[in-house]
């Protein structure tokens, strides 16, 4: 009986990180996107806005040839995300 018990709190407690978790990824993404925006527009002279986007696109470049593969996938990957 003691280890039902303990099985059920921790189920309880891994679905509230994970509800957790996914209220501070829907936080997260659009300001995110709105950032990388605001970097295109704006230039990375912008305070933290140009910061999200150098540190984007240093991650696209230190992939070198695979940059648009990585584009595209990031792409699919937050258009399955929206899909919630």
């Amino acid at each position: 009986m003691n280890f039902y018990k303990k099985n059920m709190n921790f189920k309880v407690t891994l679905a509230r990180l994970t509800t957790f978790l996914n209220k501070v990824t829907k936080l997260l993404i659009p300001l995110v996107v709105v950032s990388l925006l605001l970097g295109i527009i704006f230039g990375t002279e912008t305070p933290f806005v140009g910061d999200v986007y150098k540190n984007v696109s240093d991650i696209l470049n230190m992939l070198g040839e695979d940059a648009l593969l990585a584009l595209i996938s990031l792409v699919i990957i937050l258009a399955y995300l929206k899909k919630d």
